[in-house]
């Protein structure tokens, strides 16, 4: 039997998951993998965003519509490791490995220590640990590059607004129904690395910690 945080090797490297890739559960057991995005990432990006509620894709983007325009979605896709981070989680329970959530950074040039950050899950795996899980990856993926994140978050978003606030998040202004907040990376990551929770978050800090060991 595995040991808690490890997998059949089977699970270990299926085609969804590349190198830069994380393994662990929720907090129902599922296995999932937590890896980087690329644009190869197009289908499942479009899948998930489709398999979404029309409320939770109008907390995320702002608007209810299927879809959000292509240029979105290219934008989504994007990532330099430098100007826009992402990580996705693929649910590798499910023999098609469905795109979970994703959670992105971005910032308009690499001198600025704050990026804009954002998270979304598809709404069957809504109350699993799974925010959590991404949002520690991707913090720990800026730690020593970047100060800070910054979030906008429709007013009326109650459960984000509480997630990111028990993060150490601070309001920092308003602008109509959206509300700005600031988020410390390392303050944040303090915190996770504390609580560890859900369980599988100390995976994620295992991950990164190995590769800063080399």
């Amino acid at each position: 039997m595995a040991e808690e945080g490890e997998f059949p090797a089977d699970l270990r490297w299926q085609g969804a998951c590349g190198e830069a890739s994380i393994n662990t559960r929720l907090e129902d057991g599922r296995a999932i993998c937590i890896r980087t995005v690329s644009p190869e990432d197009e289908g499942r990006l479009r899948e998930g965003i489709a398999r979404m509620s029309p409320r939770s894709r109008y907390l995320r983007f702002f608007s209810g519509g299927a879809s959000p325009p292509d240029w979105v979605i290219e934008r989504l896709l994007d990532v330099d490791g430098v100007l826009h981070l992402a990580w996705g989680a693929i649910d590798l329970s499910d023999p098609a490995q469905p795109a979970m959530g994703v959670v992105h950074a971005m910032r308009p040039d690499a001198g600025d220590p704050v990026a804009e950050f954002s998270v979304g899950v598809v709404d069957d795996y809504h109350g699993l640990g799974l925010g959590r899980l991404l949002t520690a990856t991707l913090l720990l993926d800026a730690r020593g590059r970047l100060e800070a994140f910054s979030a906008q978050v429709l007013a009326e978003n109650d459960a984000a607004r509480g997630f990111i606030r028990r993060l150490g998040a601070t309001h920092v202004g308003q602008d109509g129904p959206q509300a700005e907040y600031r988020l410390e990376i390392g303050p944040a990551l303090e915190r996770l690395r504390m609580e560890c929770e859900p369980p599988g978050v100390a995976d994620v800090f295992a991950y990164f910690d190995a590769l800063a060991a080399g």
